[in-house]
């Protein structure tokens, strides 16, 4: 289960948690622009637009959970079990794209939120697996920029694409019924609660304008949880201040080892934060083991290069001791 959100001061960012209950073993990559982007069927690209973002790379080959491109579009892969549906069979009409190959192709042509709507009307999604031991992963997508936000789900009635006001999105239900589910959240406030009864009462504790908040870890709990803290978070515009909050928001419905019980003696927990500037190509993240913020920017590497760059995650505490 995971929980995805965009958040706005002067820059644009774009990040989620990834909440799983073991890592693959993953890596910040950075693709720069002449890197032969391979597709199975469709010819490989060998120019294209530069990304960076957080993959398990599998034979050489980056298979990326979320990224953000050097033209500030951003997207991220979120769990959808039991509703995704993807084609068995091409389709000669169409692009035909295996699921794995989504994020490089929405990221490697688009510089929009519009292109890639425009992109993903011509695309046929095929439930190919990547390999044996890489089955096909149930997903539906964020895609956003500063101007717009979209989710992308791939359902048994086909292609749905939803306007996402709320720049947010999680697991299940599909993304209309999480958004319908806020109508019982609108008398949430961050200030006070007014006495509308008739008799004396005492607001006797600070935030009880956000009485009846959920807090547990399901997916539409989480997602009516971080879009009240998105909705309401204030930053100043500082590039460190805005990426502080941004995990905050994120940090309001991380799981914690314990709580979400998968199999015996198996915990779901949210395995990795990430926040990208995606107006810089900054890609900022934490990890369960480890709060100290990195950051890997992708401008700092050769961007009209041809091989990738990665980063093995720093997933150790670091403790800054004072004496």
């Amino acid at each position: 289960m995971c929980t995805a959100a965009t958040y706005m001061t002067k820059d644009f960012y774009f990040g989620r948690n990834l909440d799983y209950e073991f890592s693959y073993g993953d890596e910040i990559v950075v693709v720069p622009r002449n890197y032969k982007l391979d597709f199975r069927h469709k010819e490989a690209i060998s120019e294209h637009f530069a990304f960076v973002g957080m993959a398990y790379v599998a034979s050489d080959y980056p298979l990326f959970y979320d990224g953000v491109n050097e033209k500030g579009l951003g997207i991220a892969g979120l769990n959808f079990v039991g509703n995704a549906v993807y084609s068995s069979k091409q389709n000669k009409d169409y692009d035909n794209i295996c699921q794995f190959e989504l994020i490089p192709w929405i990221l490697s042509k688009c510089s929009t939120v519009d292109e890639a709507e425009s992109l993903l009307s011509r695309i046929h999604l095929l439930d190919e697996a990547f390999s044996e031991q890489l089955p096909v992963a149930e997903l539906h997508w964020m895609i956003a920029d500063r101007n717009r936000n979209i989710v992308v789900e791939f359902t048994k009635n086909g292609m749905n694409i939803y306007d996402n006001p709320v720049g947010v999105m999680t697991n299940n239900p599909p993304f209309e019924f999480q958004t319908f589910a806020l109508n019982n959240y609108m008398s949430l406030s961050p200030v006070q609660p007014e006495n509308k009864w008739n008799v004396m009462l005492d607001s006797y504790s600070r935030g009880m304008g956000g009485m009846g908040l959920p807090g547990d870890l399901s997916s539409q709990s989480r997602f009516v949880k971080v879009a009240f803290t998105k909705m309401n978070s204030t930053s100043e515009a500082s590039e460190m201040e805005s990426v502080s909050q941004f995990f905050h928001i994120l940090g309001s419905v991380e799981q914690q080892k314990g709580c979400c019980e998968v199999a015996p003696g198996k915990y779901e927990i949210t395995l990795y934060t990430s926040c990208c500037n995606a107006d810089r190509g900054i890609y900022y993240y934490t990890t369960y083991n480890n709060h100290q913020i990195t950051a890997v920017d992708m401008h700092h590497e050769n961007l009209d290069g041809n091989e990738i760059s990665r980063f093995p995650i720093h997933d150790e505490e670091v403790i800054n001791y004072i004496n």
